[in-house]
């Protein structure tokens, strides 16, 4: 098992998940996290640490699309390992739907 980042965190990108990883397995892209899943260790510290609700178990069903998202980016994103401010809009954001189709980049963010 791993954890995933959902499209919740789009435009959000709340990193307080981030301050709280023994491990430093997230990656930083330009509007949103993902979390390497060789590096997880499954310890789930970081899920109830997201204002955004956007951090879920693999094991949940239909995550098999942010398995392989959060895979993907890991592979190519900075990583990530301090706590930064949101953006200023990130309340706004904070529960809209649809948001991978509105707004994913795949542009990397500046990392740590």
């Amino acid at each position: 098992m791993t954890y995933v980042v959902t499209e919740a965190c789009i435009k959000c990108k709340y990193t307080d998940c981030v301050e709280v990883c023994p491990v430093d397995c997230f990656y930083e892209g330009d509007n949103m996290l993902v979390i390497h899943p060789d590096e997880c260790i499954d310890c789930g510290v970081c899920e109830p640490e997201c204002p955004a609700d956007a951090i879920k178990p693999d094991t949940e069903p239909g995550l098999e699309k942010w398995l392989a998202l959060n895979a993907r980016f890991a592979a190519v994103w900075p990583n990530i390992s301090d706590k930064k401010a949101p953006p200023a809009d990130a309340e706004e954001f904070q529960g809209a739907e649809e948001k991978f189709d509105k707004f994913f980049s795949e542009a990397p963010g500046l990392g740590s």
